[in-house]
């Protein structure tokens, strides 16, 4: 597959502004350290295995690791709705509060939709996705003495199981590539975290359902955002958007949404609950219900 060889090439210039910013530190430095966020500050894990929210990406890096460390995060998400459910598991490796890789995958399980869709009861697709993101400048954090948020361009390169099935549905393709720019500020002194997403993508159903299609087939920019406030240091409550193509005829694609709650069990631990509402999913409108997700950092 191409895309991920011309993403390393769209991602290098971002890569070598961010080090010029910030050169990053040799491994040897006796000061070189594990850990060391403030709580929820590498923020949980997205649909797509990528540190942010449950829906949208954040500028964030993954985990506990502070401009001097390495640290990362595995975590596992179940969303259940009507007809639908959706597991997502994922491992994340950020390095000196710059760089971040991730790998995941999705499980998109038609239950026994699958069987009225011809399927067959309990007909999963599946999607492998690598993500990649390198914070540009601001710190979310510690610039809290102005206003400049933190912001990282990222990607998540995903491949969809089901080929042929895809292309029969109408997709043009069982690959591609999403990009993404962020900007995420948390403003301390009024228990607020503010994120504002473009992304760049032609993924049908985050690309469970192939890449571009029989209505639309080109790169499109949609808006994700965030907003959360910060109960205590522990508990951030808020809502999230994430706006979607609308590439296949045989189903229209619908906007996501969720209410959230993530709580800092510990330093190590959190846990995201969620109600997410989906939109109309592969013929069935208004698909909605419970998200959980579980991270483990370091």
């Amino acid at each position: 597959m191409r895309a991920p060889f011309l993403f390393l090439l769209w991602l290098a210039p971002a890569v070598l502004a961010a080090s010029l910013v910030a050169p990053v530190p040799a491994m040897a430095r006796p000061d070189y350290i594990w850990g060391g966020k403030l709580d929820l500050t590498r923020g949980v894990t997205t649909v797509d295995g990528a540190a942010g929210g449950g829906l949208a990406s954040w500028a964030l890096i993954d985990g506990n690791e502070t401009r001097d460390g390495i640290g990362g995060t595995a975590s596992i998400t179940e969303l259940q709705t009507h007809n639908y459910g959706l597991t997502t598991y994922a491992v994340g490796l950020g390095a000196w509060d710059r760089y971040e890789v991730t790998l995941g995958g999705q499980d998109f399980d038609t239950g026994k939709t699958g069987g009225r869709l011809g399927l067959g009861d309990g007909y999963t697709f599946h999607q492998d996705i690598l993500g990649l993101k390198a914070r540009l400048f601001g710190d979310a954090v510690y610039d809290q003495d102005r206003w400049l948020p933190q912001v990282a361009v990222g990607a998540q390169i995903k491949s969809a199981d089901h080929k042929d099935l895809l292309h029969a549905l109408g997709a043009r393709r069982a690959d591609g590539v999403d990009y993404t720019l962020s900007a995420t500020k948390i403003l301390l002194d009024r228990s607020l975290l503010l994120d504002a997403t473009v992304r760049l993508t032609k993924a049908n159903q985050f690309g469970l359902l192939g890449f571009g299609g029989d209505r639309q087939s080109g790169y499109q920019p949609r808006f994700e955002g965030s907003v959360g406030y910060l109960v205590t240091p522990k508990l951030l409550v808020g809502a999230e958007l994430r706006t979607k193509p609308d590439n296949l005829r045989f189903a229209h694609e619908g906007d996501a949404s969720d209410l959230f709650a993530a709580f800092a069990v510990t330093h190590t631990l959190s846990a995201t609950l969620a109600w997410a509402e989906l939109g109309d999913v592969a013929t069935f409108r208004r698909q909605s219900g419970l998200y959980l997700s579980l991270q483990a950092g370091f």
